[in-house]
């Protein structure tokens, strides 16, 4: 259950495996590493590039060199894949089914239930994500690391307290500046919050455990 996961955003690490997580606290939007830099962390749309026309196509491809062209700083584009978990909207199903006063409907509904259970029990149903990760260090020259150092980062010195909003400012400007250009693609992007960050870096460290979703918004 939820209640036996891990916790896996802490101030200090109080045993070994923890101390292999980079993370030192998430507060907001804004995932704090242990040396400082600062992450926010954009859930992007995709597009479907191989049905556009030849010219649909090389308009993306210059929208998106244009895009690159524009920032001064690195950033990491992250796609996630994980087993669709079916059990909520099973869930779901058998809630409604239970409101219908209709014999046809109800039988429909469980009929319904059965098919997609036994059809997720023999296919592996997929949910892919894709994410992009910008970074900011304060108070020094900035290569941004993304989820990757999030994963494989080790602890360097931490920084002495600065002023966070301060700080977030000029990493919000960042992120918006990816929106923008994303949004001329074609792409939209929405930035994760602190319950989000965390079911997403609890997955990624934990790909086994299939409780949960993915972070999704209507938005995108």
């Amino acid at each position: 259950g939820d209640s036996k996961k891990p916790t896996i955003v802490m101030a200090a690490p109080t045993n070994k495996t923890q101390r292999f997580v980079p993370i030192k606290d998430v507060r907001g939007d804004v995932v704090i590493q242990k040396d400082g830099r600062m992450t926010m962390i954009l859930l992007a749309s995709s597009i479907n590039f191989a049905l556009k026309s030849y010219d649909e196509q090389r308009a993306v491809l210059q929208q998106f060199q244009n895009f690159l062209n524009t920032i001064d700083f690195t950033l990491q584009i992250y796609m996630q894949s994980r087993r669709l978990n079916i059990k909520p909207y099973i869930q779901l199903l058998g809630g409604l089914e239970a409101q219908q006063d209709n014999d046809l409907m109800r039988i429909q509904l469980r009929e319904y239930m059965t098919f997609i259970e036994s059809f997720t029990s023999e296919v592996d149903v997929m949910s892919k994500n894709f994410f992009v990760a910008i970074s900011y260090m304060p108070g020094s020259e900035n290569i941004a690391k993304g989820i990757g150092g999030l994963l494989t980062g080790k602890s360097s010195k931490v920084l002495p307290d600065r002023e966070f909003e301060i700080d977030r400012t000029q990493l919000e400007q960042r992120a918006s500046l990816v929106a923008d250009g994303l949004a001329r693609v074609g792409v939209k992007t929405i930035a994760l919050r602190k319950d989000e960050l965390v079911e997403l870096f609890y997955h990624i460290y934990n790909p086994g455990d299939p409780t949960g979703s993915a972070p999704v918004t209507d938005t995108i």
